[in-house]
């Protein structure tokens, strides 16, 4: 019996050294098994797929004319998460319904950009969030660009099997486009008298188109950087009375959301002041008006320059 004892420890330790094998591998496959993009807001969906190209597969988890604050995840798409080899999210608070999955996978080990928190965010200005950071950055196009940098970086980093001049080339032509949506943009913008150029919206979403092409933000019918917030009666009279006061002819509610809010309050100012749609927070499904980030940023701007008489 003891002559075979060193034969059962060397058996002993085969067997140990294969588990421990088997575990690495395990291990690795783990982490192989992570692939494709998941990103949160179909706005960013759009920048990712402009910076991705055929390069890698790009799953988008906000439909349609859909609100960033509220929509929600089902259980596959919460694994899809986990699962990526990148999320990209707009953070800075504004994907309310995905936040605690998408920082569930970020504890979970799987790499997550929040593009929002990388543009250099600007604070609401007034009422409910004032001093919060705003994540609406994409209304201003020479943040855009920066987010496509920043998508672009991460991919490359975090993304197997990328080509990476690929990616880079990609993100160059999208950021020239978007660079001359803003000269295009500002030279629309320009045509609008300057005691006209007041902004009331359904909500604070506009603060980085103001501050970019020189609008001043009256005040928002929900007062507050998100749609889940409801405006007082004393919120709206207050609001009626800056709306007197500043001439204002046109207040623009976003196209997902219902205006009702906004035709009372323009009722309560007692002027005639048009509801203008905006897609402000959500691209449209083809054909509807704004299926790109460019088509959307275009619409806007005609809705806005002909709302304010420019």
């Amino acid at each position: 019996m003891s002559a075979r004892r060193p034969s059962v420890r060397r058996a002993a330790a085969a067997v140990v050294s294969a588990l421990a094998a088997l575990a690495l591998l395990g291990g690795c496959a783990g982490a192989e098994q992570r692939s494709g993009i998941v990103v949160t807001t179909n706005i960013l969906g759009d920048l990712t797929r402009a910076v991705v190209g055929d390069e890698a597969e790009v799953t988008v988890l906000m439909p349609p004319n859909a609100d960033p604050h509220s929509f929600g995840i089902s259980a596959r798409q919460a694994a899809l998460i986990e699962d990526a080899s990148l999320v990209v999210a707009n953070g800075l608070g504004l994907e309310e319904g995905v936040l605690r999955n998408v920082d569930a996978a970020r504890q979970a080990g799987t790499p997550v950009l929040a593009v929002g928190e990388g543009v250099d965010p600007i604070d609401y200005g007034s009422d409910e969030s004032a001093g919060e950071p705003d994540p609406h950055f994409w209304t201003d196009p020479a943040r855009v660009r920066t987010a496509v940098d920043l998508i672009a970086d991460r991919v490359v980093q975090d993304v197997p099997g990328i080509d990476a001049e690929a990616v880079r080339a990609n993100a160059a032509a999208y950021s020239a486009q978007v660079e001359e949506l803003d000269a295009w943009m500002a030279e629309r913008f320009a045509r609008i008298p300057p005691e006209r150029r007041s902004l009331v919206t359904n909500h604070h979403v506009f603060g980085y188109l103001a501050e970019r092409y020189g609008f001043e933000v009256i005040g928002a019918v929900i007062p507050s950087g998100t749609t889940l917030a409801s405006p007082s009666s004393a919120d709206l009279s207050g609001l009626a009375a800056a709306v007197r006061e500043a001439g204002v002819t046109a207040v623009f509610a976003d196209s997902s959301q219902p205006d009702r809010l906004a035709q009372v309050m323009a009722e309560e100012a007692g002027l005639e002041i048009e509801v203008v749609p905006l897609f402000s927070e959500s691209l449209s499904e083809e054909g509807g008006g704004a299926a790109t980030y460019l088509e959307m940023m275009r619409a806007n701007t005609e809705a806005i320059a002909a709302g304010l008489g420019g």
